[in-house]
């Protein structure tokens, strides 16, 4: 069974927000194959928030960790990825989502892997939704499932 975490900074308030955010997660949350859960992390500061993050990576976890100056992925090469670390038995996958000021080094050189889900700047909380989503749609190619149109 695959376990996705996902580690993110601040708590997620607006009700909009919240509600695509639970659509996506529900449908995660349906999938026999695998589990999923969210860490929501509250600080003070951006060093008090990194420090809150990397307390929630365990030492046997694979993780990626959200960076614009990580790699970017289509759709398909992302759950092509998804699907190979199903297999792996490093356990559970880890994605990290920094707060405004984004990740520290220290939390970029822990990561097995950096995504970026382009180069221009997103607001945190439409992160995490882009990320259940992408998640989702992953599951869905790996399935074989017409949700994801090429």
């Amino acid at each position: 069974m695959l376990r996705i975490e996902i580690i993110a900074a601040g708590k997620m308030k607006d009700k909009a927000l919240c509600a695509l955010y639970d659509t996506y997660a529900a449908r995660m949350r349906d999938m026999r194959d695998m589990s999923f859960l969210l860490h929501e992390i509250d600080g003070r500061n951006a060093a008090d928030i990194n420090q809150k993050l990397s307390e929630k990576i365990k030492d046997n976890a694979y993780v990626i960790a959200l960076d614009e100056r990580g790699k970017s992925l289509k759709s398909t090469d992302f759950s092509a990825k998804i699907q190979e670390l199903a297999a792996d038995t490093r356990q559970p996958v880890q994605f990290v989502i920094g707060g405004a000021d984004g990740l520290d080094e220290n939390l970029k050189k822990r990561a097995d892997f950096l995504l970026s889900f382009g180069v221009q700047t997103w607001p945190h909380m439409l992160v995490r939704i882009m990320l259940v989503e992408q998640l989702y749609r992953a599951r869905q190619i790996n399935a074989g499932h017409p949700y994801h149109r090429e």
